[in-house]
């Protein structure tokens, strides 16, 4: 009777392929054959396997990719590496990505028997939760954080909490620049006083202006009332402006008399305002090109930029994921659980790696799912595939012009029967032309 477990076999060796799988058919176990990587992957896909065995040279992709991506997808998968040109590189190499047995051609069958159990013995993956010992982070409302990238934003922050001054943030979606703003206002000394956010790109163009400067009784269709802005809202404390690059010229050139002037001007109103207000703008827009493009006001620009802070992307804030990730699990835990959710240290050292093109709201996000779909532990299973380990296969190896032109009229010579008048007319070339091609 055969084994209830299935092992996949992956060598481009033809011969070693046999032996394997008479050795293992001879201890009953069922077994799955792929010549290549890419093979494996199909199988993988639609199979479960309990033990991969594999190469590691193989031609294209080597088995050490095969091993590091099944370490993710199939966490609980046990590895067992079978190679004829063993070296301390490779070997340190698969050890590293979890391979639990490694075994050298030529082999035994006793050898390779004892290396097979040995190997499903560890299917059941130990789990150890990760409690993050951060290195004195520091934090300012929702942000927390102990590398030198935060560090550096926390100096400024500390610099320009205490004044009004001008600031612009800027940085990839999703890095926390409003995070930033909140920080500046909310740990200085005017955080009594209002904070007013406003997304410049969500709020329609010809809306803009009078949501920002507020606008008198019939100064436009609809306007059945007197009413005030966000600016007169944020007096004496901090208005927020996000997305400032997509604040049109019109609005641009009103925001650029409230820096200069300290006042405000009510869409249909010739009276001026006078205000004390605070601004912090940001953006993910390079205003330097919009500049050049005239979509942007120079004198505006160097007006906002009093202080500027660049918040870097997660990917530059590598040590900084477990501190997040470990406030995220609080955060959700709570929320979906009513209790603290851990996470083991392989699902940490995968986030770790991952290049985040989504920033901190994209890890928010992947976190918050996780915990729903977690019981108590989030692991590798538990992460989208979109940050687990990927092959690269490469394209396939390019040719010269001429043989690809070459096997074009081929293919259209193909098409019409062969009949040379007909490929002539469609490749737009003449009869003699197609022959000396042809040669």
């Amino acid at each position: 009777m055969l084994r209830k477990e299935n092992i996949l076999l992956v060598d481009d060796d033809i011969q070693i392929l046999e032996l394997l799988q008479r050795h293992l058919g001879g201890m009953h176990y069922h077994t799955y054959s792929a010549v290549s990587v890419k093979e494996a992957l199909y199988i993988l896909k639609d199979t479960e396997i309990d033990l991969l065995i594999t190469d590691i040279n193989m031609p294209e992709i080597n088995g050490i990719q095969l091993i590091k991506y099944t370490a993710e997808h199939f966490p609980d998968m046990p590895k067992l590496v079978v190679t004829g040109f063993p070296s301390i590189d490779d070997a340190m190499s698969v050890i590293k990505s979890g391979v639990t047995e490694y075994l050298t051609k030529p082999f035994t069958k006793a050898e390779l028997e004892d290396a097979v159990e040995k190997a499903l013995k560890t299917i059941i993956l130990k789990r150890k939760d990760v409690k993050p010992e951060p290195q004195l982070p520091k934090a300012y409302g929702e942000m927390i954080g102990a590398s030198e990238a935060f560090e550096n934003i926390t100096q400024i922050i500390e610099r320009v909490k205490d004044n009004h001054a001008t600031v612009l943030i800027r940085g990839e979606s999703g890095t926390g620049k409003e995070l930033v703003a909140r920080a500046i206002h909310y740990s200085g000394r005017f955080s009594r006083a209002p904070f007013i956010a406003v997304n410049c790109g969500a709020i329609p163009e010809n809306l803009l202006e009078a949501e920002l400067f507020g606008y008198t009784k019939g100064a436009f269709t609809g306007a059945n009332e007197t009413r005030s802005g966000f600016f007169q809202a944020a007096n004496n404390g901090t208005i927020f402006l996000d997305e400032i690059g997509n604040a049109p010229l019109t609005v641009q050139t009103k925001l650029l008399r409230v820096l200069q002037e300290k006042e405000v001007i009510k869409v249909g109103s010739q009276k001026p305002e006078k205000l004390n207000v605070r601004i912090i703008a940001a953006t993910n827009s390079n205003l330097e090109e919009m500049i050049e493009g005239k979509h942007f006001r120079e004198d505006l620009y160097y007006r906002l930029t009093v202080v500027s802070i660049k918040v870097p992307p997660l990917r530059d804030r590598i040590s900084d994921i477990p501190l997040l990730v470990n406030k995220f699990l609080q955060k959700y835990g709570v929320e979906y659980r009513d209790r603290l959710v851990n996470i083991t240290p392989e699902a940490v050292q995968v986030l770790q790696r991952y290049s985040w093109p989504g920033n901190i709201r994209e890890l928010e996000n992947i976190i918050q799912r996780a915990v729903i779909m977690c019981d108590g532990q989030v692991t590798v299973n538990h992460l989208p595939e979109q940050v687990k380990f990927k092959i690269d296969f490469p394209e396939e190896s390019l040719k010269p012009l001429r043989q690809v032109e070459k096997e074009y009229i081929q293919k259209v010579l193909a098409s019409t029967g062969n009949n040379k008048s007909k490929a002539a007319k469609i490749l737009g070339i003449d009869r003699k032309t197609l022959r000396e091609r042809l040669k």
